[in-house]
């Protein structure tokens, strides 16, 4: 998929990886909608993104993906702005295995709002365009996390709904890709305040030290990753690992109910 004249909608794109992502996909041309619940940052990113590509380029809407009408506002003012949906990336989430259910919430069950609601705009069947859809899952949605498990469960959760619902538009013929980018550690604020987010189970968690020699990666290189993802289309159920120095598609049992 070539990006001159796509519009993506980019969940969490105000800061860490939603931002490097907002900024790889305008430099290869597409328009793009950044939704955030942090309005000053929002505000603040769109206002530098003016200043390089142009304030007809970008719309920014003040959004918790918790709310099913604030995902909605959103999309149908994208739509009517930009003419339509190409692309949603679904990065918006947090870690706090205290607020569990919270966790639980934004991670996975938005995931499922926000993939749902753009599906009305993006639906061939409904006379949408088609397009792609890129979910932020993690290495933890891989391999179980000792002192992240209900955050770990959300990312199975997250990967575990890509694969099947991709294999589900392609059955439906929705014409709609979906895959996943699953980043180990990434230096943003979640990795800068991780300790605070493990509740009680921050002493099992790996030291600074030890995740600096594991290798901590930056949001560009996630962002590259899910710019594949958008860009290949021979990708469609994917779960792509990247961690340091290290990038490769997962491979799983070919087995579709």
């Amino acid at each position: 998929m070539a990006l001159n004249g796509k519009t993506a909608v980019v969940t969490g794109a105000a800061m860490g990886i939603g931002k490097a992502i907002t900024e790889i996909l305008l430099q290869n041309g597409a328009k793009v909608a950044l939704l955030d619940w942090n309005e000053t940052a929002g505000k603040s990113l769109k206002e530098a993104l003016d200043k390089q590509y142009g304030q007809e380029n970008t719309l920014f809407f003040k959004c918790n993906v918790e709310s099913e009408e604030q995902i909605k506002a959103a999309f149908q003012k994208t739509v009517e702005t930009f003419g339509g949906i190409d692309i949603l990336c679904n990065n918006a989430g947090i870690m706090n295995e205290t607020e569990w259910e919270k966790t639980i919430s934004i991670n996975l069950v938005a995931v499922v709002r926000v993939t749902y609601l753009a599906l009305e705009h993006m639906n061939k069947l409904a006379g949408g365009r088609g397009g792609v859809m890129v979910n932020t899952a993690s290495i933890a949605g891989l391999l179980p996390v000792r002192c992240c498990p209900v955050y770990s469960a959300a990312k199975h959760g997250v990967i575990g709904f890509t694969r099947a619902f991709a294999a589900t538009s392609t059955g439906a013929g929705y014409g709609i890709r979906i895959n996943a980018v699953c980043p180990s550690y990434v230096r943003t604020d979640l990795y800068s305040n991780i300790y605070s987010s493990l509740g009680p189970f921050c002493h099992l968690a790996l030291s600074v030290e030890q995740c600096e020699e594991t290798g901590v990666i930056n949001p560009s290189e996630v962002a590259e990753c899910v710019l594949q993802l958008v860009t290949d289309e021979t990708k469609n159920g994917e779960a792509l690992l990247v961690k340091y120095g290290e990038k490769k598609y997962m491979t799983f049992p070919v087995l579709t109910f």
